[in-house]
């Protein structure tokens, strides 16, 4: 998690990935703590390699593994750590042009440099608006380079009616991306849920 508005993304993904089983390994930035506690008022401790996940709530399950965002000694600091895919959620567009030129200054960008070099999967979940010539440059430079920019874009043809369906679009697309099936949206050319008259004619 980075310092980008959307942490309800990111809380969200956490739970649903615990809820299905997976291991989940975790870092935060000190930014992405900050908007973190302001847009959910969860408050992770940042002044120490220790993290207790409880905060997050229930996560069923899976299991979370902390690392401190300055930790290079963390197994996703190198290519011989084996993974399923890492997912920056909200990515800031500090760490986009982070890893876009990198710059592996704090364990995020590292891992994320990891992954573009042993070519796995990489997504990055950008949330800003309106976006600069560098902003759309630097995502560009880490799509040739192999990551995925999945931007926090909620589409509307699934019919939200509340906050929670609009995060649930964000979130399954990335699950998605992962490979990782879920049934957390209506899809597209499906028609309607289980229980709901189909309405697609």
């Amino acid at each position: 998690m980075t310092g980008a508005s959307g942490a309800p993304y990111a809380v969200r993904l956490l739970r649903v990935l615990c809820a299905s089983g997976r291991t989940v390994h975790l870092t935060i930035s000190p930014s992405g703590a900050h908007v973190l506690r302001e847009e959910t008022g969860i408050a992770p401790a940042q002044s120490s390699s220790r993290f207790d996940p409880a905060v997050f709530g229930a996560l069923g399950p899976g299991r979370v593994v902390y690392h401190h965002h300055a930790d290079f000694t963390a197994g996703i600091a190198s290519g011989s750590f084996p993974t399923a895919g890492m997912v920056v959620c909200p990515c800031s567009m500090s760490t986009l042009a982070s890893i876009a030129s990198g710059m592996t200054t704090n364990l995020i960008a590292r891992a994320a440099d990891v992954h573009l070099k042993e070519r796995r999967r990489l997504i990055l979940v950008p949330r800003e608006t309106p976006l600069s010539l560098i902003h759309l440059e630097n995502m560009a430079s880490v799509t040739r380079a192999g990551a995925v920019v999945l931007p926090a874009m909620p589409g509307w043809y699934h019919h939200p009616t509340a906050l929670d369906d609009l995060v649930d679009f964000v979130v399954a697309r990335i699950l998605d991306q992962l490979g990782i099936g879920n049934e957390l949206i209506r899809r597209w050319g499906y028609g309607a849920p289980p229980g709901e008259a189909d309405q697609t004619g």
